[in-house]
């Protein structure tokens, strides 16, 4: 029987400074944006707040009061309507494509990115089928040991032996096999990422580790060669002189923008790489205007928002005592910081252009109403000691 815990009101304030401070910047950078296309210049905040910010809390909401035990018995049905969706993007009429990518599905009054929330459902169903490898032993805590300890420890805990890798394998194929086909690489490298903190952690061999990380590798490495424009992001990204017109030219000028904030920033609204000089500054550069307009300093306070999100997450982890709870946390909490510092990576040119988005910043309503669920659930179990 659950047990009472704890609000994490340190969670809460992370998350709500964060959104706060998404408005604030997506109000400058679009104002422009906004006037322009549509003769409105609140047409993406007021979108954003409509059809993200608003259904994010009501969503959010529910996930905070569902019992537990119905989200874990009711994780393969989310996921299988979640994959079915993402067949949806495929079908003329239904199907949005964009820039060569098949990620949105349009039902006439609203449309929105399956995959986005495929992230989620994947997680809380990876961490309720892991759990189910207990072969009805007693539940134990998943120590977050020293890593000396996982890796002399065995796999006696959890019956997992070859069966249990390849099954695993299969559902990172077929997961993979949809994204590839939108193509959404990038999703696939986050859903992966997490899937393998979340494996990794959950008392399985270590070989297994090994062996999924040599297999990822190896399918990463084909996907490069067999697109070019892949092989050509890469390139771009270690040399932005081979295109000094397209990518080339969006990380020269992300790294402007970053270096024109200094130390304080220019201020709220007063960004000049906004105005037609940053490609895609809503959503794949935001990162790049927010430290325009607030700084370094502005920078250094996302990113401690970011750190405090994770580092609650884990505590909320390491404080339950299902491993069901303690898997979704951990999955949840990596999954909004690991695509955060991606979005910021790209942004100082320490990693490639992904067009991830930044977790509560980005403008896009698909993204923000799946991070909110991902709250209200990692809220939900901070409150429960099972």
């Amino acid at each position: 029987m659950a047990k009472k815990g704890y609000l994490d009101y340190t969670l809460i304030v992370a998350v709500v400074l964060l959104i706060i401070l998404g408005i604030l910047i997506l109000s400058s950078v679009s104002a422009t944006i906004s006037q322009e296309k549509f003769g409105n210049p609140f047409y993406f905040l007021l979108r954003q707040i409509l059809l993200g910010l608003i259904p994010g809390i009501i969503l959010a909401f529910l996930a905070f009061k569902i019992k537990l035990r119905l989200l874990k018995k009711w994780s393969p049905i989310f996921l299988l309507i979640n994959l079915f969706t993402l067949i949806l993007v495929f079908l003329p009429g239904i199907g949005i494509s964009l820039g060569g990518a098949a990620r949105w599905v349009n039902f006439k009054f609203f449309s929105f990115q399956p995959a986005e929330f495929l992230k989620l459902s994947f997680f809380i169903y990876l961490a309720a089928w892991i759990e189910s490898k207990s072969q009805g032993k007693k539940e134990k805590k998943i120590p977050f040991r020293s890593l000396k300890r996982r890796l002399i420890q065995s796999s006696e805990d959890l019956e997992w032996g070859g069966t249990g890798l390849i099954v695993f394998l299969i559902f990172l194929a077929v997961i993979g096999l949809f994204l590839i086909l939108q193509p959404n690489i990038s999703t696939l490298g986050v859903i992966v990422a997490v899937g393998m903190i979340m494996y990794f952690t959950s008392r399985t061999p270590l070989w297994h580790s090994f062996l999924i990380t040599f297999i990822i590798t190896g399918g990463f490495l084909t996907l490069m060669k067999t697109a070019a424009y892949r092989l050509n992001r890469l390139q771009v990204f270690l040399n932005p002189e081979l295109d000094p017109l397209g990518k080339g030219y969006q990380i020269k000028q992300s790294l402007i923008a970053i270096g024109s904030g200094g130390l304080f920033g220019l201020g709220l609204g007063m960004s000049r790489q906004k105005f037609g000089f940053l490609p895609e500054s809503t959503s794949d550069t935001i990162f790049a205007i927010l430290t325009e307009e607030t700084g370094f300093l502005g920078a250094l306070v996302i990113i401690a928002l970011f750190l405090t999100f994770l580092w609650r997450g884990v505590k909320i982890a390491k404080e339950n005592s299902s491993i069901f709870s303690q898997l979704t946390a951990l999955g949840i909490s990596s999954w909004i910081c690991l695509q955060a510092f991606i979005h910021i990576g790209s942004a100082i040119r320490a990693l490639p252009l992904t067009g991830i988005p930044l977790p509560f910043i980005t403008y896009g309503g698909s993204h923000l109403v799946a991070e909110l669920i991902g709250v209200g659930i990692l809220l939900n179990i901070s409150r429960q000691k099972n």
